[in-house]
């Protein structure tokens, strides 16, 4: 482990001290911290601006409404997914559907945001099935109200396979007499199912739920970033987005420092509650 364990430490641990610049106003080649009088110290300034800033509500809001899409609709299809192959009889089959699911983590959102564009632009396969079946084409990439669905469509798409190989791992560890006195009792493969291997891998639902929970007000910016454009700002423009124009592009390094420590407290706080509620009522924990 001791690998791992440095790396931790140096990219994650040690670059920790530049939150300080959250509470100054710094500009690229002043000290973090120095004691000449060179560092000004803002203290809550940034954050203040943030909540007072003109795009605060639209930026939390469809933060929150994309992580909460991807949460509520996307949980639960690797659940399904593993449920279903392990289902499954045939080897060969089963293998070339998982490795099939997996596939689509291994592509490049850059690559991902390409086919998606081609997919829903005005003379793409998308709408050219619109066409096909008598209706009118949709110009999805101009109109914010159908961004929500497509992120979290193609994001479930990109990620089910993946994620479901947790859940397979804790169903392969299963103990075989379980499913033979199940039958022995009657249950059928979907009893079997509801009764045997969903119980059996609950530790492992409850301990994602609560990562999940901890993620809410994250999305992928990435890959918002290279689909979206100013005609979507409306439902598109998330925390991330946002501090990539203005903290990155636009220099304002202490803001968007600002904003991303806040951002992670919220989410740290959440993953401590959905922990202690997980620790309470079900128990299962982190910690």
């Amino acid at each position: 482990m001791l690998p791992v364990l440095l790396h931790i430490f140096i990219f994650s641990y040690i670059p920790m001290y530049g939150v300080v610049i959250a509470f100054q106003d710094y500009y690229p080649g002043k000290p973090f911290l120095a004691f000449d009088g060179s560092v000004h110290w803002v203290g809550f300034k940034h954050f203040v601006d943030f909540f007072n800033g003109p795009y605060f509500a639209r930026l939390m809001r469809n933060t929150f409404i994309l992580s909460f899409y991807f949460f509520a609709f996307g949980f639960w299809v690797p659940i399904l997914f593993a449920l279903l192959m392990n289902e499954l009889k045939n080897g060969v089959f089963k293998k070339f559907v998982q490795t099939a699911s997996y596939l689509p983590h291994f592509i490049s959102n850059v690559v991902v945001a390409g086919m998606l564009l081609s997919f829903i632009n005005m003379d793409g396969v998308v709408n050219a099935i619109i066409e096909l079946f008598g209706g009118t084409p949709i110009s999805f990439t101009t109109e914010p109200g159908y961004f929500p669905a497509i992120y979290t469509i193609t994001s479930i798409w990109k990620s089910f396979g993946w994620s479901s190989i947790l859940y397979l791992s804790a169903m392969s560890a299963i103990d075989p007499s379980l499913y033979e006195a199940a039958k022995m009792d009657g249950a059928n493969r979907f009893k079997q199912m509801l009764h045997v291997t969903l119980p059996s891998i609950r530790p492992t639902i409850f301990i994602l739920l609560i990562f999940a929970v901890g993620s809410l007000l994250s999305t992928n910016s990435e890959f918002i970033l290279l689909i979206y454009n100013p005609a979507l700002y409306e439902t598109a423009d998330v925390i991330g987005t946002y501090l990539y124009r203005d903290g990155l592009l636009g220099g304002n390094f202490s803001f968007g420092t600002a904003v991303g420590l806040l951002i992670a407290v919220i989410n740290f706080t959440l993953l401590y509650i959905a922990n202690t509620l997980s620790r309470k009522y079900a128990d299962y924990a982190l910690w």
